[in-house]
């Protein structure tokens, strides 16, 4: 099956619109899938041109590590950032931080994503938002507390992945390997929709060079690739600020077994070691379509009670194109300090969330998906790790689906954070999973 892949830079005009979807791959019963509905439907008819995207130069984005210890200081410039509204508050003032870039015409987010995590809580958002939003906030910290803040100093580009009738497992596999192998730095988030990877902004022709060479073919804007099917996936920002791409440490794997090799060699040598949280347990979600919250009118539709023109008439802002009741249970649960919460918002999709089970009554009609099937995280602290190290995650991905029965490891999914990865399976899966991989990262 073909899988396409294309660059999101700034707020590139998306061809396609998401379907309601099919069955997940996690095992829903008659609740949505991430991936089945766009492309399903649209394969045969529109090959090339399934979600075509066009390069900007403003596409770049930033990764952002905060240490749990401060999430509740730093909570307000997080809820400015998932809230881009309030930009426009500046607009009176003459400043220019209301015309921060990586917005669409209805100042929805070309990509953001938020993610709470037992170990860190990691920010992927327009570099624009980093510069005015979070660095101001931390150079307002004490000095030590804000050199436990990362902010990035590479840039990163957004590939989004829509993949035809492939598993969870197939498309991590697929869409990594070429990369992995080519010693590219990634970073891999799993939403309810699509399959997200981040590249850095520097290596994004050798990204080219190495799709083209193992069979993609590239489409019709030198954005978007089609697929044959390959392999798998890796880890790690490369923080290097100099024009070009530094060379790596040593040559890249020329195979995925050694790639295996060499990963859990790092690993071990580094006592990175796998670990699930006790009563964890998540759902992944999305919100609605904006076109099936029934009963919910715009104030365009809204009868007047008078054919005059009042002083509250107002164009269009955000706040008209968003699902209030979700956004209201989003700020809820990160003002709750979750112990598990990752927020993606990408333009053509309705939010995708990864949650704490436990979490779910905030939530109340606003989600769908299948609320009924338990996933386990299985996280890797990688904070001890070089950071022009590569392939982790590609080593360990694809290790679980060569050791795990057939099928086991068909709902593997993954999701990237600043300084740690998290394998996500359902609770079966995970136990087995546990079982393959500490034999190989344990010292004895």
């Amino acid at each position: 099956m073909n899988a396409q892949v294309s660059f999101l830079v700034g707020f590139s005009n998306i061809l396609c619109h998401p379907l309601p979807p099919h069955p997940s791959s996690h095992g829903a019963h008659d609740t949505h899938d991430r991936n089945a509905g766009t492309i399903l439907d649209r394969v045969t008819k529109v090959r090339g041109s399934i979600c075509s995207a066009h390069c900007n130069a403003d596409g770049h984005y930033t990764l952002i590590h905060i240490p749990l210890d401060l999430y509740s200081v730093l909570l307000q410039p997080i809820l400015r950032v998932l809230l881009p509204q309030t930009q426009t508050l500046k607009a009176s003032k003459g400043e220019p931080e209301h015309e921060l870039e990586g917005l669409n015409a209805e100042s929805q987010h070309g990509f953001l994503n938020i993610s709470v995590t037992p170990m860190e809580c990691s920010i992927v958002c327009h570099s624009s938002w980093a510069k005015n939003v979070f660095e101001p906030a931390i150079q307002d910290l004490p000095k030590d507390l804000a050199k436990s803040v990362s902010i990035s100093k590479d840039t990163y580009l957004v590939l989004s992945v829509i993949s035809a009738g492939m598993d969870a497992a197939g498309r991590v596999m697929e869409l990594t390997s070429p990369l992995a192998l080519a010693g590219i730095p990634i970073f891999f988030i799993t939403t309810y929709y699509s399959d997200f990877i981040l590249v850095p902004s520097k290596d994004r022709q050798t990204v080219v060079k190495a799709l083209l060479a193992r069979g993609f073919e590239l489409a019709d804007n030198d954005s978007n690739f089609v697929s044959p099917a390959a392999s798998i996936h890796s880890r790690g920002p490369s923080q290097n600020n100099g024009a070009g791409a530094a060379p790596p440490l040593t040559l890249p794997p020329s195979t995925i077994a050694e790639l295996q090799v060499r990963t859990f060699d790092l690993l071990k040598k580094r006592s990175v070691a796998p670990y699930v949280e006790d009563n964890l347990l998540l759902v992944q979600c999305s919100g609605r379509e904006t076109s099936q919250l029934g009963g919910e009118l715009s104030h365009t539709q809204r009868p007047s009670l008078s054919r005059q023109v009042t002083g509250n008439s107002h164009r269009q802002t955000w706040l008209d194109n968003i699902d209030a009741k979700l956004y209201t249970a989003m700020i809820s649960a990160l003002a709750a300090r979750p112990r598990f919460l990752s927020i993606t918002l990408a333009q053509e999709d309705p939010p995708s969330l990864l949650l704490d089970k436990s979490l779910l009554g905030l939530f109340g009609d606003s989600l769908v998906g299948d609320t009924k099937t338990n996933l386990t995280p299985i996280f890797l602290d990688l904070e001890s790790l070089p950071l022009e190290a590569t392939g982790i995650v590609c080593g360990v991905a694809g290790t679980l689906v060569q050791d795990m029965r057939t099928g086991d490891s068909a709902g593997l999914s993954y999701l990237s954070t600043a300084r740690a990865g998290a394998v996500i399976l359902d609770c079966e899966q995970s136990i087995l999973a546990l079982e393959i991989l500490k034999p190989k990262l344990f010292k004895a």
